[in-house]
């Protein structure tokens, strides 16, 4: 039997105001290249429906193709709404921030290839 030991985390982000959006930037914190990052998409909380019913509204992020190190990428990301593509006005991403003290109800699923090829993954945990 063989375990998966993939304890590397070599990725931080931070929210970047944009106005009207809220963007995400991944940074590379290694001195190594990543190629084919992708961040899974991020199922939101019903806020409607008292006991946070079925999903509503999810945001998918696009593949990067690489991230050099010491370098970022801000990610572009789709926030969809009852399977439909909503415009900047209906963005969700705010719901991603990270309020100090809160609950981080989301978490960044983020893949990516090593240098040897090899699938790599972290977990980020955010959302307010």
């Amino acid at each position: 039997m063989s375990t998966n030991n993939n304890d590397e985390k070599p990725f931080t982000f931070r929210f970047i105001d944009a106005q009207p959006r809220v963007l995400l930037e991944l940074q590379n914190t290694t001195d190594k290249t990543y190629r084919s990052i992708e961040i899974l998409t991020v199922f939101l909380k019903d806020e409607e429906t008292p006991d946070g019913g079925p999903s509503q509204a999810h945001i998918k992020f696009d593949a990067v193709k690489s991230i050099h190190p010491k370098d970022s990428a801000v990610l572009s990301h789709r926030t969809w709404i009852n399977g439909k593509p909503v415009n900047d006005a209906r963005d969700q991403m705010e719901r991603l921030k990270v309020i100090a003290g809160a609950a981080h109800p989301y978490v960044l699923d983020i893949s990516w290839e090593n240098a040897e090829g090899k699938a790599r993954f972290q977990r980020i945990p955010v959302g307010h």
